[in-house]
């Protein structure tokens, strides 16, 4: 199995181990470690925005002075924007909320659901696909190993992500193969969208800087919008901060020592 591949499949399987802690624990998830874990899924995504998209996206320009900063800052920007017009146009809601989000429609809680968790993933699956794509074209700015460590860190931080998925929904009532299933097709996006990524940046090579900001820019607004507010409400808020201490750490050895 080349890297590439790797690269492409390992954040999906960090979401289905994530997913199979339903068959291992109890009906709920404790609070702390709620906190704390998506405190960790946002430490890693901060990081990986930093050192394994927007520091490439820099050095790919091979220019100085403000123009290295042009595409990074450009892509970024349209990324939060993108992530926001989804954000507003499509309905969904948060496992943990009774309210939906985005425009009213008479869809079911479990669409709305799955529509939640797509807008959360789809960026990961970009930034590992754009990463990936970069290592293949310019290694001399991202090396495979830079973009194998993006993979880690995103299968890592997906581990989690599963376990928030399927855990409420086993409390809510449904079976453990149900939730397992529900939890690990959260993540069918991320490969997919990996895999559509590749496939646009081996045509469009020139724009890649661009996509590498505007990946870092979307998984950003999925942390300050979701996953820190997240942290805060209520109590154990102090353990969903160390938490995302030790996931940003954590991301910016991985990204240092295999990059």
């Amino acid at each position: 199995m080349n890297g590439l591949t790797i690269g492409i499949l390992l954040p999906f399987l960090g979401t289905t181990l994530g997913a199979a802690c339903v068959f291992l624990m109890k009906k709920s998830m404790a609070a702390l470690l709620q906190k704390t874990l998506t405190g960790f899924a946002a430490g890693v995504m901060v990081a990986a925005s930093v050192w394994s998209l927007l520091i490439p996206s820099i050095e790919m320009t091979g220019k100085e002075g403000i123009m290295s900063v042009v595409p990074a800052t450009v892509g970024f920007l349209v990324g939060i924007l993108f992530l926001l017009f989804l954000d507003v146009i499509i309905p969904h809601q948060h496992i943990d909320s009774d309210a939906s989000e985005g425009p009213k429609s008479h869809l079911s809680k479990t669409t709305k659901l799955v529509f939640a968790v797509t807008l959360h993933n789809l960026p990961e699956g970009m930034a590992v696909g754009v990463a990936l794509a970069a290592a293949l074209d310019h290694s001399s700015y991202l090396t495979m190993a830079g973009a194998i460590a993006l993979s880690v860190g995103i299968a890592i931080q997906n581990f989690p992500e599963g376990a928030i998925v399927s855990m409420p929904l086993r409390s809510a009532g449904n079976s453990k193969g149900k939730s397992f299933l529900m939890g690990t097709l959260s993540g069918v996006v991320e490969p997919i969208g990996a895999i559509l990524t590749i496939l646009l940046a081996s045509f469009i090579v020139p724009i890649l800087p661009y996509l590498l900001a505007f990946a870092a820019g979307a998984m950003m607004y999925v942390v300050v919008e979701e996953l820190i507010p997240e942290t805060q409400e209520g109590t154990h808020s102090n353990m969903g901060t160390i938490g995302f201490a030790i996931g940003f750490l954590l991301m910016m050895i991985l990204d240092v020592l295999l990059g």
